[in-house]
Parts: C-alpha cells; sequence; structure tokens
C-alpha cells in the first residue's frame, strides 16, 4: 500500500536547501549561518535564522557556547582609540585580574558586523564578555546573551544585564550651567546614529531645554572623532546656537580647534560642552567643560558581575545599574554673547 493509500504522503523534515530557496541564497551560506556565524553578515544571519525558523527547519550543529572550564573574559569596546574606554579598560582588568581571570580586548571600530564576527569567532573560547558601547541591535545582544554570561556597558537592553552613567542627569546638568550664562538656543552634536548613548542625551536634552524653556536644535550625526568635530563646524555655526554639547570630548576638541583656526573665540562666541572628562579635556586652551563619569567603576561593576553570571548568580536588577555623572566646568563656558 502506497503512502498516498494510507492517508497522505509522511510529511518529511525541512532540510538545508528548503531553508537556502525561501531566503534565497545558496545552501552553503545556510550552513555557514549555523556552523561558522563569523563568516557571514549580521543581517544575513539575521534573516536566514527567522527564515530557518518560520519553516522549522533544526540543525544538529550546537550553537556555540562558552566553555565552562574557561577564565577568559572578553572586553568589546566601540574603539579602542577613543580615550574615554582607557578607564572601561583598567577597570575590567582589575576586576577580571583580582578574580583569577584573564582579559582579552576586542575592537569592534564603531561596527555591528564587525562586532558580531569577532565575538562569534572567541564565544566557544570565553567565559564571559563586557560590551562597552555595542553597536550591535538589541535582538543580536540577547542571542549572544544565550551563548555566554554577558554585562553591557554604557547601553541598556530589555532583559540583559548592565551598567550605564545616569545620562539624564549629565545632560540636565550641562544644560542648566549654560542657561545660567544666559544661552537660550542649543546645539547638540550628534555622534553615530547607532550609538544608544546618543539617543538618550538628545532626548534629555530635549526634555530639559522643554522645562527650562530654551530652544535646542540637533546637529549631525557626525564621526565621533576629532575630525568628526572639525567637520561639524559649519553645521554647528549655522544653527545660530550661542552654545553646543558635544556627543564626546574628541569631538568638541576637534570643533574648538577648527574653531580657533577660524579665528572665532571660544566661549566668547561660542560656548563648547564635551563629555567624558578624559585627560586631553583639561590640556586644551581653552579647557574644556564636560560631563565625566567613573568610567573605571562602570569597568569593574561590570566584570565583576559578569563573573558572578558565569558562577551562577542571577542578575538582581530589573535594568541596568545607574552610576552618577558630574560636571566639570572649565574655560569652554561663558555667558552668551550679546549680539
Amino acid at each position: 500500500m502506497t503512502d498516498e493509500a494510507r492517508g497522505g504522503p509522511i510529511p518529511r523534515s525541512v532540510t538545508i536547501y528548503d531553508v537556502a530557496e525561501v531566503a534565497g541564497v545558496s545552501a552553503s551560506t545556510v550552513s555557514r549561518v549555523f556552523s561558522r556565524p563569523g563568516r557571514v553578515s549580521a543581517r544575513m544571519a539575521l534573516h536566514v535564522r527567522e527564515v530557518a525558523e518560520r519553516l522549522g527547519y533544526h540543525t544538529e550543529t550546537p550553537v556555540p557556547v562558552a566553555r565552562r572550564d574557561s577564565h577568559l573574559i572578553a572586553l568589546c569596546v566601540s574603539d579602542i582609540t577613543n580615550p574615554a574606554f582607557f578607564g572601561v579598560i583598567r577597570g575590567v582588568q582589575s576586576a577580571v585580574s583580582e578574580r583569577g581571570h584573564a582579559l582579552v580586548l576586542v575592537d569592534s571600530m564603531e561596527s555591528a558586523e564587525h562586532e558580531k564576527n569577532q565575538l562569534n569567532q572567541l564565544v566557544p573560547s570565553l567565559a564571559g564578555a563586557v560590551l562597552a558601547s555595542p553597536r550591535s541591535s538589541d535582538q543580536q545582544l540577547r542571542m549572544l546573551a544565550k551563548q555566554v554570561p554577558l554585562v553591557l556597558v554604557n547601553r541598556a537592553a530589555t532583559g540583559l544585564a548592565g551598567v550605564v552613567p545616569d545620562n539624564g542627569r549629565g545632560v540636565r546638568r550641562a544644560v542648566e550651567h549654560l542657561a545660567s550664562f544666559g544661552h537660550t538656543r542649543i546645539a547638540y552634536l550628534a555622534g553615530p546614529e547607532d550609538s544608544w548613548t546618543d539617543g538618550i542625551r538628545w532626548r534629555a536634552m530635549r526634555e530639559a531645554a522643554l522645562e527650562l524653556e530654551l530652544s535646542v536644535v540637533r546637529v549631525g550625526p557626525k564621526p565621533p572623532t576629532v575630525s568628526g568635530g572639525r567637520m561639524a563646524t559649519d553645521d554647528v555655526l549655522h544653527s545660530r546656537a550661542t552654545a553646543v554639547i558635544v556627543f564626546n570630548d574628541l569631538m568638541a576638541i576637534g570643533l574648538m580647534h577648527a574653531l580657533g583656526v577660524a579665528g572665532i573665540r571660544v566661549p566668547d562666541r561660542l560656548s563648547i560642552v564635551g563629555f567624558d572628562n578624559t585627560m586631553a579635556a583639561g590640556l586644551v586652551t581653552p579647557a574644556l567643560t564636560t560631563v565625566g563619569a567613573p568610567m573605571l567603576q562602570l569597568g569593574s561593576i561590570a566584570a565583576s558581575n559578569v563573573i558572578a553570571l558565569r558562577a551562577g548568580s542571577k542578575w538582581q536588577h530589573e535594568g541596568p545599574v545607574t552610576v552618577p555623572m558630574r560636571l566639570i566646568v572649565r574655560d569652554s563656558t561663558g555667558p552668551a554673547p550679546k549680539h
């Protein structure tokens, strides 16, 4: 008796070729997504996995997970050349060493794809990971957290452990400081579009301006570098703002340098506030007013918690741990120009 005579064909399992056909990719690409995810882009991997889940495809190849006997902690930063991360690196290094673990440092180079590829290759060797200002999406971060104990720094994502500065309070202090000098139109020089911190600061600035009855304007986004600050000079001046809060100190220093070359005095024509309180902020002329967070503490808290998670502890907070920020007033801010 045929299968049809018994009531129809026996349902067959979904194969890699079925997934490939529906996803519009080759079978080898589907294979790489599940066996060597670091060899495909984050966007492609996400697309293929969504198709596979919809079709009910199950691979026998296990998702790479951290080794139980590993003592290696990864710290991934969005830009290793940014001095804002020096404190985080030192804080993580100290906490990791004190607990008998070793540290590997990863530079994502402001790229979500590069970040994902690097971490996917490291996961099988890791005991845990700390991600500082990651550029990956929340969904990608949650997928990573299923493979290895994970703590975020300077980023909040639902369901994940994290440590963040109180950006809202920091922005509020900066806006109040400028308002006290009579500034009524303030610009925000934005950093990367995919930066969680950038979005939080812009929202906080709009809220503070609304409460204080000030006018605010967004300039950018621009690269979070000295050259990015220089590039923004004309846009900042065209904004007609008399003060600007900048995404980070590097951009603020680049902006100050370009203004100085153009013969525009700070703070006589434009008051400038940076973020991060890097060492260079106190060395430039005029010294940069900036908002700083205890970066060493951020790194230490994150590393301590990722090791605790590895040991079986549970994250005890509903959201990320928040640490305070403070305004460091120097010479780059002053009274609003009369004209």
